[in-house]
C-alpha cells in the first residue's frame, strides 16, 4: 500500500496546449533515476492516481513531471488545470526497474523513447553518476510534432556538455524538420538510419538499448531489435534490450 504524501506545485511549464511539467515541493522518499511515483488528485470522494515518471535526478530537492493532457482521461485534465500553490497528492517512494543498476555492462548506451517517455531518460542523464557507466548515450526522442518535443534546449545544451560522450537523435513523424530524422523509430532502426545519424552500430556485443514508450513502438523495436541478434534483458539472462511500457 502507497504511503501518500501531499506535496504543493511551485512551478509548472506549459510545452504546448497539451503538454506540460508540473515541479512540486514534497518530501518524497530517495528514489534511484529512471523510477516512477503515482500522482494523485480527490475526485467525488475517491481518489484518482496515475503513474508518473520523475523527471529530477535523485540530487534535485523540486520533484518533476512530464504530462500530457489526455481529453478523455479523468486525471490528466485535472493535473494540467493546476496553479502555483496548489496541492497534489504522491505516493510517497519510487517504484520501477527502469534504471542504471539493472543494465549490464556495455559500451554504448541507446535510450528510445516517444513522447512524454523521455522523463525517466532525462531524469538518469541529469544523474552524474550516470555519465561513468557507458561510452557513449544515445537518445532517441520521437514526437509527432516538433512543438512535442518538451526540454529540447536542455538536451542540446547536453551535446555540448558532454560532446564526446552524448547524443540526440531527434525524430518527428508528422513533419519534415532539418536536423531532424522523419519516421517511427522501428522502421528507422531497421533501415539504419538512426546508427547512422550517430554514426554509431548497434550490436550484441556493443550495445544496450533501454525502450520507454506506448506499447506498439516497444513490440516493433523489439521485434527489429531481435532479428539483429539483441535479447532481452531479464535478471536469470541478462540481454541488451529493457523495456518499459509507457501508457
Amino acid at each position: 500500500m502507497s504511503n501518500w504524501i501531499t506535496g504543493s506545485v511551485v512551478e509548472r511549464i506549459d510545452w504546448n496546449d497539451k503538454l506540460f511539467t508540473l515541479k512540486v515541493d514534497a518530501e518524497m522518499a530517495p528514489f534511484t533515476a529512471g523510477q516512477f511515483t503515482k500522482l494523485a488528485l480527490e475526485q467525488d470522494g475517491e481518489r484518482v492516481q496515475r503513474a508518473y515518471s520523475f523527471v529530477n535526478s535523485p540530487n534535485e530537492s523540486t520533484l518533476e513531471f512530464l504530462a500530457v493532457s489526455v481529453e478523455e482521461g479523468q486525471l490528466s485534465p485535472r493535473l494540467q488545470d493546476l496553479k502555483v500553490g496548489d496541492e497534489v497528492m504522491l505516493a510517497g517512494q519510487g517504484n520501477g526497474f527502469m534504471v542504471l543498476d539493472e543494465i549490464p555492462a556495455g559500451r554504448d548506451m541507446w535510450m528510445l523513447a516517444t513522447g512524454t517517455a523521455v522523463g525517466p531518460f532525462i531524469s538518469i542523464l541529469r544523474t552524474e553518476s550516470t555519465w561513468d557507466q557507458f561510452e557513449t548515450f544515445n537518445l532517441v526522442y520521437a514526437v509527432r510534432h516538433l512543438e512535442d518535443m518538451a526540454y529540447l534546449d536542455e538536451l542540446r545544451e547536453l551535446e555540448k556538455t558532454h560532446p564526446k560522450q552524448f547524443r540526440l537523435v531527434p525524430v518527428v513523424s508528422r513533419e519534415s524538420v532539418d536536423g531532424m530524422l522523419q519516421g517511427r523509430i522501428p522502421a528507422l532502426i531497421k533501415e539504419e538510419k538512426i546508427q547512422e545519424f550517430v554514426d554509431t552500430p548497434i550490436t550484441p556485443s556493443r550495445s544496450q538499448v533501454m525502450v520507454c514508450g506506448n506499447p506498439e513502438m516497444i513490440r516493433d523495436t523489439v521485434e527489429v531489435l531481435e532479428k539483429m541478434k539483441l535479447r532481452k534483458n531479464l535478471r536469470r539472462t541478462p540481454g541488451q534490450i529493457t523495456m518499459e511500457k509507457y501508457w
